[in-house]
């Protein structure tokens, strides 16, 4: 029986991705906490973002994912501390995250 309870992990990344293009331009960063786009107010990542962000880690998709992932974390944070009872659920954070980011191989036939 686990007696204490475990801490808090830390907070994940900070949101500061895509970089502006052009640089004078609103960044198609999120818009904490409703994880909104700054630019275009769409549910971040919008189309905008995801293009920026493919572009800029077009050499590192694991430093992709895994900053997708670290995001992830932080949306389902804030989300649910906005809207516990009826937050987005896991699979649709999931989708719209981290499943449209780097290729992924399909699983082997089995």
């Amino acid at each position: 029986m686990i007696r204490h309870q475990l801490p808090q992990p830390p907070y994940g990344p900070p949101p500061d991705r895509p970089r502006p293009h052009p640089s004078h331009a609103t960044p198609h960063t999120p818009l904490r906490p409703m994880w909104c786009c700054r630019a275009c107010g769409q549910p971040w990542p919008c189309a905008h973002a995801r293009l920026l962000l493919k572009i800029e880690y077009e050499d590192n998709a694991v430093g992709l994912s895994i900053y997708l992932c670290g995001l992830l974390y932080e949306a389902a944070r804030d989300l649910y501390r906005l809207n516990p009872d009826d937050g987005p659920s896991p699979r649709d954070l999931f989708t719209r995250f981290v499943a449209w980011g780097p290729y992924r191989r399909p699983h082997p036939p089995g």
